[in-house]
C-alpha cells in the first residue's frame, strides 16, 4: 500500500509554478508495505498534548518511535525530561531513547505555558516515578546519529519549538536530504493562538523555525488551521472514560483538565494539536494538503513568529522605472511545505480514542 501526502492539484500547482524540483521536494511517498513501521523521531516538550501525541505513537503498530528527544516550551528542559521519561515508563517503554536536547531557543527568553499544561506540564497529575533512565546523548546530536543509522527512513515530528531541529541542521546538514520527512506541529495561515499572528510552538522559537521551513528537505506542516477543527468534547471523554487502563485513565486526566479550560475561557473543545501531527505521521490522509511557500516572521513587532504562506507560490518582480518601481513580471517561488487545510477530524479522534482505550 502506498501512502501519499501529495495530491493531484498540488503536483500541477508544483509543477506550474515551480517546475519539477518542487514535485520530487513536496511528494512524500512511502511504501509501507515494503518498509515496515514507519521510524519517527519526535522532538516534544511535554506538554498536555505532546504527552497525548507520545501515547498514541507508542500506541500506533504504523510508527517505530527511534528516539524522543525534549526541547523546552510549555514546560522548562527539566520539566519535560521528567515528563517524557514518565510517560515513556507508563506506556512499559523503556527501549526507546529519550534525551535532554536544548536549554533555551536561539534567540530569545524561553516563554513556558503552564498556565495552559498545568504546573507540571502534565494538568498536575503526578504520574509515578519514571522506571527509565535518560539517554545521555544530546538531543540533536541523537538526531543526527540515527539519521545517518537510518539514511532516508526517518520522519521527524517536531510538536514543540524547533530548537532541537535546527541545531541539529546546524551541525551536520548533511542530515537535510537523509531525512525521509518532517511532519511538523506548528504554524498557521489563518491566524495565531498566542497572538493574532503567531502559533506557540513558532513563536517559542522564530529563528529556529526559519531554519528548519528552509532546510530543503519534504515538510507538511499540521497547523492551527487542522488542529482547531479536531475538537475533542465531553462525549469523546465519556467515550474513553468506559474502560480502564494507567494511560487510558491518564489520557481522560487530561483531557477533563484541557475542557476545564476551554469551557473557561469560550472555547468550543479541546483541540488536539500535537497529536493531530503524530496522527498525520500515522496516516497521511487524515489531512488534505496545500503546496505553499512557508516562511517565518523573526522581526515584526507584532508578527514575530507568524508563518507567512504563499498560497499562489507567485511574486510580483518589481524594477525601478521613471523613479518609481514598476511591476514587470510575476514569478514562480518554489513551495517549500505541503500546508494542512482540512481534516478528517472525527475519524483521527476515533483513531486516538480507540488507539488508547484500556491501555
Amino acid at each position: 500500500m502506498i501512502l501519499t501526502s501529495c495530491s493531484t492539484s498540488s503536483f500541477i500547482s508544483a509543477h506550474r509554478f515551480a517546475g519539477l524540483a518542487a514535485l520530487v521536494l513536496l511528494c512524500l511517498v512511502t511504501t509501507t508495505a515494503a518498509a515496515g513501521p514507519r521510524k519517527v523521531i519526535i522532538d516534544t516538550d511535554p506538554g498536555t498534548d505532546d504527552a497525548m501525541a507520545i501515547l498514541l505513537a507508542l500506541n500506533s503498530p504504523e510508527l517505530d518511535v527511534k528516539a524522543i528527544t525534549v526541547v523546552p516550551g510549555n514546560v522548562t528542559a527539566e520539566q519535560g525530561l521528567d515528563n517524557a521519561l514518565r510517560l515513556v515508563s507508563l506506556a512499559g517503554r523503556c527501549d526507546i531513547p529519550v534525551a535532554h536536547g536544548a536549554e533555551h531557543p536561539l534567540n530569545q527568553k524561553l516563554v513556558t505555558a503552564e498556565f495552559w499544561h498545568g504546573m507540571n506540564g502534565l494538568a498536575n497529575i503526578e504520574l509515578p516515578a519514571s522506571k527509565c533512565r535518560a539517554d545521555t546523548r544530546f538531543g540533536p546530536d541523537l538526531i543526527i546519529e540515527l539519521v545517518h543509522k537510518y539514511p532516508r527512513e526517518i520522519t521527524l515530528v517536531p510538536i514543540g519549538p524547533e530548537t532541537n531541529i535546527a541545531l541539529a541542521v546546524a551541525k551536520d546538514p548533511s542530515i537535510v536530504p537523509l531525512v525521509h520527512d518532517v511532519v511538523i506541529m506548528g504554524g498557521s495561515i489563518s491566524g495565531g493562538n498566542v497572538n493574532a499572528a503567531a502559533e506557540a510552538n513558532i513563536y517559542g522559537d522564530p529563528e529556529a523555525a526559519q531554519i528548519v521551513f528552509n532546510a530543503g528537505w519534504p515538510i507538511t506542516m499540521v497547523g492551527l488551521d487542522v488542529g482547531n477543527k479536531t475538537l475533542v468534547s465531553r462525549a469523546h471523554i465519556a467515550q474513553l472514560a468506559r474502560t480502564d487502563g494507567p494511560e487510558n485513565d491518564f489520557v481522560v486526566g487530561v483531557l477533563n483538565f484541557l475542557e476545564d479550560l476551554s469551557e473557561k475561557y469560550g472555547y468550543a473543545g479541546v483541540p488536539m494539536y500535537d497529536p493531530l501531527a503524530v496522527g498525520t505521521a500515522i496516516n497521511p490522509a487524515l489531512v488534505t494538503t496545500q503546496a505553499m511557500r512557508v516562511d517565518v516572521e523573526t522581526r515584526g513587532q507584532f508578527t514575530r513568529g507568524e508563518t507567512v504562506a504563499n498560497r499562489s507560490n507567485t511574486v510580483e518582480r518589481n524594477v525601478p522605472h521613471e523613479g518609481r518601481l514598476w511591476i514587470e513580471a510575476v514569478d514562480p517561488v518554489m513551495p517549500n511545505a505541503h500546508v494542512a487545510v482540512e481534516v478528517k477530524a472525527e475519524e483521527f479522534i476515533q483513531m486516538f480514542l480507540n488507539r488508547l482505550a484500556g491501555k
